[in-house]
């Protein structure tokens, strides 16, 4: 049911390394998958050659061939839904629903950027003088160096890896450890499409190391970055010394303003339902939830009553709705962040300590009257951890939800127009969702400002940032 583990270089597939290995670990049950091997110095050497050899080759291909490359892949990672899926789900704990939408929004990203890697358009700019020709050029900014999450092992290496290929670059990804088989998974579907070899190399080890190691080449032009905002600092800073490109997705604690004019029952149940999503494990997860005080008592009962409906447990069984914790770290976080906000008179609405059982399950939880103070309200949770506060109006409410440093996604319910213009203007953050929560698909940029990072992935934005421009002034003479 699982996939062989190996790392990808130069189109070919190495099991054993002198650098060392690891176990991963399925966290519904607590047992090993599998030995993954590391990459050490030589493996990165020759991953760091294959992709500045391949470079020449791809760059070259026309942004057709590359698109149907792409295109292909994306066909066979459909055809092979079921089994990647239940690779996602042994090693990240997700749902098996929740995994097979993932692969197929992972899909999609490449459909989408196989087309728009034949928009990359330039443009003409009218001369000064006569006999003068003015033009701008987009051109792949050269091999590049990607480094994702295990929370979205799917999602978050396509949005990398697609607009990277298509606009002509090649590709190292050093995905997490805890989560190597999707990408595997979408490596070997890209290579049996006919990616050249060399064009996409899938390297593991210890992160700093590898890290560190590829952004410091020379031969790496640009990092692509999705984890949190402590690491995203330190290869922000190692990117700078050489003047590498950067494009960094790093933590967020989103929040969510419920006006007293929204339908509050959906609000309350969807939110529910997308805070737990994955277990809370996501960037842009609902976390922190004002409401108006006149509809306060209404959004936590609806919220309690649907929360308590969830079943937690093993992804692939029939019936889960919110799975594992992908990590013991996960389960300590919440219970210290749970504990604190108890210390500091929060109202426990419902879950709040791991259930006894097999695996790493945790019970989605719901705080209410959560003070400033409480720990919770400032660290990400990255948990299936809810926070609920009181506001008196959407001005308090906007004050709160832009009071951390952190601005990645935030989200909002009303009926008002006026009001939906003032938060959408109002809430710092990269991506908004009204009345809804879904904030990003391949068509459209996603990304954070502040301590979120900088740059967007997704969108024509998505291709851009793996390109540079040239400008060639030509007088005809």
């Amino acid at each position: 049911m699982y996939t062989k583990l190996a790392l990808l270089i130069d189109g070919e597939w190495i099991e054993e390394t002198k650098a060392g290995s690891e176990t991963v670990l399925n966290p519904a049950t607590e047992q090993s998958l599998g030995t993954l091997p590391h990459a050490g110095k030589p493996e990165l050497d020759r991953a760091l050659a294959a992709a500045s050899r391949a470079f020449e080759g791809w760059k070259r291909t026309s942004p057709y061939e590359r698109g149907q490359v792409l295109r292909r892949a994306a066909g066979l990672m459909r055809e092979r839904l079921d089994h990647i899926a239940t690779v996602l789900t042994l090693e990240e704990g997700k749902t098996l629903a929740e995994a097979k939408g993932e692969i197929t929004a992972a899909a999609e990203f490449f459909d989408w950027f196989a087309e728009e890697g034949r928009r990359s358009y330039g443009r003409i700019i009218p001369a000064r003088v006569a006999d003068m020709r003015q033009t701008v050029t987009q051109e792949p900014v050269g091999p590049v160096a990607c480094f994702t999450p295990w929370n979205f092992p799917a999602v978050t290496p396509a949005r990398k890896i697609a607009p990277a290929l298509a606009a002509g670059c090649t590709c190292i990804i050093k995905p997490a450890e805890e989560t190597p088989g999707t990408t595997l998974e979408i490596a070997r579907a890209l290579t049996d499409a006919g990616l050249p070899k060399g064009v996409l190399n899938v390297v593991f080890g210890v992160p700093a190391e590898v890290s560190e190691y590829l952004i410091r080449s020379p031969i790496i032009r640009k990092i692509s970055f999705t984890g949190s905002t402590p690491v995203g600092r330190h290869l922000a800073r190692l990117a700078g010394e050489s003047l590498t490109l950067a494009t960094m997705e790093l933590g967020g604690h989103a929040p969510v303003i419920v006006a007293k004019d929204a339908d509050v029952q959906r609000a309350a149940e969807l939110s529910m339902a997308i805070k737990f999503r994955n277990t809370g494990q996501v960037c842009t997860s609902p976390t922190r939830f004002f409401v108006e005080r006149p509809v306060y008592e209404e959004y936590l009962e609806h919220a309690r009553a649907f929360v308590q409906k969830q079943v937690v447990g093993d992804g692939l069984q029939s019936g889960t709705t919110v799975g594992p914790v992908a990590n013991p770290r996960r389960i300590a976080a919440m219970d210290d962040l749970i504990a604190d906000a108890l210390s500091h008179q929060a109202r426990l609405i419902t879950g709040g300590q791991r259930i006894n059982a097999s695996g790493l399950m945790y019970m989605p939880t719901i705080l209410a009257d959560i003070p400033e103070q409480a720990r919770a309200m400032t660290e990400e949770p990255f948990g299936p951890l809810a926070l609920v506060q009181s506001v008196d109006d959407i001005e308090q409410g906007l004050a709160r939800a832009n009071a951390l440093p952190y601005g990645l996604a935030g989200y909002a319910f009303t009926r008002s127009a006026a009001t939906a213009n003032r938060i959408s203007e109002a809430m710092e953050v990269g991506v908004i969702g009204i009345n809804q929560m879904v904030v990003t698909i391949p068509e459209t940029p996603f990304g954070g400002i502040g301590d979120s990072g900088w740059g967007r992935e997704g969108g024509i934005e998505g291709l851009e940032s793996y390109t540079v421009k040239k400008y060639v002034g030509h007088l005809h003479v």
